[in-house]
């Protein structure tokens, strides 16, 4: 485990929040668990720039790097929540998972699964859960806050559709068929950690203000993203 720390950071940054005390503890936990997964994905982006700079993709490396800024400021932003609401924004990272190589795939295959992955999948899936909270905020400043958030996942996500697009034509049969078995598995993956990571319920009154929202609709969102947006986009390589 990795301390983390961004109060001074955050404390900056804080909005102007008056939260009722019914809700305050559940707001603290939700942006305090945002804070440290946002913060925590900057190391998946900066694994991901590598990778790319390995298969000679040095522009889209820089871009990936970029991202990697991008998320450690979502941390900072989601712990600026945290000290409004009267939380502190510091707290441990979970020890990073082993970064996918795919050693069973052509280095380019095996690059495109991770960016079908990260950006296509769990991006999108982002752009869409945070597009969803932000319309049942009001006007103010968390939601211009979560605004930032959602602009760069947009761009996190259409990164990896571009990428995938532009190399799709060139790709051999072996790459093809390389990435075609893994599709399955990155559903199921998919699935499953954000499953994990949403509430089997739904809002607490007048939650949707301070980001809780409803994890019933989330879940339906999350379907409907998979079968309707990533599903028919991604068909063209099955």
């Amino acid at each position: 485990m990795e301390a983390l720390d961004l109060r001074e950071m955050s404390r900056e940054l804080a909005p102007s929040l008056e939260v009722p005390d019914a809700l305050r503890d559940a707001a603290i936990g939700t942006w305090h668990a945002r804070m440290i997964n946002e913060y925590a994905s900057s190391r998946v982006f900066a694994a991901l720039s590598k990778q790319l700079e390995r298969c000679g993709f040095a522009e889209d490396a820089d871009e990936a790097r970029q991202f990697a800024d991008e998320e450690r400021r979502h941390g900072v932003l989601c712990g600026a929540v945290v000290e409004a609401l009267g939380g502190e924004a510091k707290g441990e990272l979970f020890d990073a998972p082993e970064f996918p190589e795919h050693r069973d795939a052509p280095p380019r295959a095996a690059l495109l699964r991770n960016v079908i992955s990260i950006c296509c999948m769990s991006e999108t899936v982002a752009v869409a859960l945070i597009g969803a909270e932000r319309l049942e905020m009001p006007e103010g400043s968390l939601r211009a806050l979560l605004t930032r958030i959602w602009a760069d996942e947009i761009g996190h996500a259409r990164f990896g559709w571009r990428l995938l697009e532009r190399l799709a034509p060139s790709l051999t049969t072996t790459e093809r068929e390389a990435i075609r078995a893994y599709l399955p598995i990155a559903f199921a993956h998919l699935e499953a950690h954000e499953l994990a990571h949403i509430p089997a319920r739904g809002a607490p009154t007048g939650g949707e203000a301070f980001g809780l929202c409803s994890g019933v609709d989330a879940r339906v969102l999350l379907r409907e993203t998979i079968d309707e947006v990533i599903a028919p986009r991604i068909q063209f390589l099955v």
